[in-house]
């Protein structure tokens, strides 16, 4: 489990395809830390360290996680979003995020404003009945709250320190980011279908 409150960013030194899979090694001021077997968020995905190299670390992503999310759009160069687990007793500063992506969303532009972001995405249905108007959801891995959701639409605010911090800095209009919807609105959701 993770908390969408990201530790550092990983920069992507290389992807090399396996049959349907792709290794990703990747580098950051962590990789030290990391052991083989060790859970990690990479933007909001959670993949497991498979080997520890001179520069870095490896994680596999298998063709099921490349359909569902961006991380098959990596390229050298690119960055990610890192976060350790949660250990037993810390403090949860952001929301429960499982590392199990629902899909993904585009981004639709790039609001500047006196001292914040403002970033509109658009996605599938599914926006509409698991968003809320300031409730919880995971982008690329950050715990952010929901400003405004309608239409397969939502919008998040962005802090001077989380645009300065994680990949925001990166994103583009039109890119793709991964979203986890907060899984207490999905179990929610999931009761009212079956009572329906």
């Amino acid at each position: 489990m993770f908390t969408g409150i990201i530790e550092t960013i990983a920069e992507v030194l290389s992807i090399t395809p396996q049959g349907s899979n792709i290794n990703i090694e990747l580098s950051a001021d962590i990789s030290n830390s990391l052991k083989i077997d060790q859970s990690v968020s990479h933007n909001g995905v959670c993949l497991t360290v498979v080997e520890l190299t001179q520069n870095g670390y490896v994680v596999t992503a298998i063709e099921e996680t490349l359909v569902k999310t961006n991380l098959g759009s990596l390229k050298k160069g690119d960055f990610v979003n890192l976060e350790r687990c949660t250990k037993v007793g810390d403090r949860l500063d952001g929301h429960i995020v499982q590392g199990h992506v629902d899909g993904v969303a585009k981004c639709e532009k790039i609001e500047h404003l006196d001292g914040s972001w403002k970033f509109p995405f658009i996605g599938d249905s599914d926006i509409d009945t698991l968003t809320v108007n300031k409730g919880s959801i995971s982008i690329n891995g950050v715990s952010l709250t929901v400003v405004h959701t309608q239409n397969r639409r939502f919008c998040v605010a962005i802090i001077p320190y989380t645009y300065q911090n994680t990949t925001f800095r990166f994103l583009k209009e039109g890119d793709a980011v991964n979203i986890e919807y907060d899984i207490i609105g999905k179990y929610v959701m999931k009761k009212r279908v079956f009572k329906a």
